[in-house]
């Protein structure tokens, strides 16, 4: 090795999912890249003793809306090195990557083509504009509701498709299909833009259609109709928040998800350790007059994020969405404090086999609803997100890995790392050097105490930064140093779709 390493991580245990390497050893970095693995006998530029840590590849996320500097810094303390907008994505997507290359980003960044937004712009509903915010473009057009509820037509079938290939030609990486938000949508439409993820080798990333414990359109209603359109155009179908969307019919649908993958079908799945979900307060689904039958939750349950209210009923709920439809709400579907059951269900969908963990972290948002894009640090106590915008990974890790004991160590990072990017690897090379630790792979890495990890957020804090990570590198650079965020760090680059 004749290049002094810039930095060398000291006797920590190096994990890497991977190849199951699992020893106490030195890491030696040069650049951007690991260049060795082992026993390193120079001294480094910059030694890190990592003696009783783990030192493990970056986390990867690929479920974040955050997108912001505030929301990598969280982000950063929970494991995080990459950070990807997929569920939803972005139009224009060259627009939204030149958004990000004048943000200071500590964490790799990435979007999928919003098939959403082509379908809002193809009925007349909006103007791509790549200077909104994703969650704002997700709120915009609830005044005329036909680009959720109507089927589109040849013609507006046609512009969606053509919205969503241009996003794909720019990088995009994958389809982000919320269906669940335009349940209007007609499985011809679904089929050619599946037919489009299949074309370009690349996956979906889809929020069911329906969300309901019972027929018509019911949760599993929508995961035969998934599993069906990965059968009959060959795409990729990852399945989103595979906790949230399936109410209280999480284990039949984990059933089927087993079944589609014993034969071969491409299906995938994430989750996160949550039995709350969040979205905006115009969300279709809040409409249906009967939702609460439907999803056995009463109003009662979903809480606007800024100020804490729980809504009375269908008509509370409908003013506070003419008023302001992009506001953030949670939705309290499950009872996981001190409901056994629901405590089951939860494990399930989290502990899935080859299942990832996904945050569906939401963006940070002052007391007046607005997205907050400053750069204050620590996060001002008037901001509020989600406790997933900044415990997902130290949650998951510190519950069922350490404390309860459910996933083994090593595949509990597995599914914090190699499983989220093999979703997205074979469309996005980039990741193939990525969440892994072994020699020539990017220097994004995760240093963190087991004994003291801990998630600290909850849904009246939700700006507590977990603890236990000591330090994060991002493609050789440091962002978190001795349990400190360097508040200059903007070492994030863009991850996107190779070129045909």
């Amino acid at each position: 090795m004749p290049d002094t390493p810039d930095i060398v991580i000291r006797q920590g245990r190096v994990m890497d999912p991977e190849t199951g390497f699992d020893q106490i050893c030195d890491v030696a970095i040069k650049g951007t890249r690991i260049i060795q693995v082992g026993e390193v006998s120079q001294t480094g530029a910059r030694e890190i003793d990592a003696t009783g840590l783990i030192v493990a590849p970056g986390f990867v996320d690929i479920h974040a809306h955050g997108q912001s500097v505030a929301a990598d810094r969280m982000q950063a303390f929970d494991g995080v090195t990459t950070s990807l907008e997929l569920e939803v994505g972005a139009l224009p997507v060259s627009g939204w990557y030149e958004r990000q290359a004048g943000i200071p980003r500590a964490l790799n960044y990435g979007t999928a083509a919003a098939w959403i937004f082509g379908r809002k712009a193809a009925m007349g509903a909006i103007d791509l504009n790549a200077d909104l915010h994703p969650i704002d473009q997700m709120g915009a057009g609830a005044d005329d509701m036909r680009w959720s509820l109507d089927a589109a037509d040849a013609d507006q079938t046609a512009a969606i498709v053509a919205h969503v290939r241009q996003g794909l030609e720019e990088g995009a990486i994958g389809i982000g299909i919320p269906n669940g938000y335009a349940p209007g949508a007609g499985v011809k439409e679904m089929t050619e833009i599946c037919d489009l993820a299949f074309e370009y080798g690349t996956p979906t990333f889809t929020h069911i259609a329906y969300l309901s414990n019972i027929d018509p359109q019911s949760s599993v209603d929508s995961y035969v109709r998934l599993i069906g359109l990965a059968g009959a155009t060959g795409a990729h179908m990852h399945i989103c928040h595979l906790n949230s969307t399936s109410l209280m019919d999480i284990e039949r649908v984990t059933q089927l998800v087993a079944k589609a993958q014993e034969q071969g079908l491409p299906v995938t799945t994430e989750a996160y350790p949550y039995g709350t979900g969040s979205t905006v307060v115009s969300a279709g689904f809040f409409r249906d007059p009967d939702f609460t039958k439907r999803t056995g939750s009463d109003y009662s349950a979903v809480e606007l994020v800024h100020n804490h209210h729980r809504f009375t009923g269908r008509e509370d709920i409908e003013r506070a969405r003419e008023k302001a439809p992009a506001d953030l709400v949670m939705w309290h579907f499950l009872d996981v404090e001190v409901n056994e059951e629901h405590r089951r269900l939860l494990d399930l969908s989290v502990t899935y086999p080859g299942g990832s963990i996904a945050s569906d972290a939401m963006p940070w948002i002052e007391e007046d609803g607005r997205i907050y894009e400053g750069l204050d640090w620590p996060l001002p106590d008037r901001l509020s997100a989600h406790p997933r915008s900044s415990a997902t990974f130290t949650r998951f890790l510190a519950s069922y890995v350490r404390d309860r004991g459910i996933v083994p160590l090593m595949e509990g990072l597995a599914k914090c790392t190699i499983l989220p990017a093999r979703v997205i690897e074979e469309c996005a090379p980039q990741m193939k050097r990525k969440a892994r630790l072994q020699e020539g792979c990017d220097a994004d890495i995760t240093i963190f105490d087991f004994d003291t990890l801990q998630d600290r957020a909850t849904f009246t804090q939700m700006n507590r930064a977990s603890e236990g990570v000591r330090h994060l590198l991002v493609n050789g650079t440091a962002v978190i140093s001795d349990g400190n965020l360097l508040t200059g760090a903007a070492p994030g680059q863009p991850i996107r779709r190779a070129p045909a």
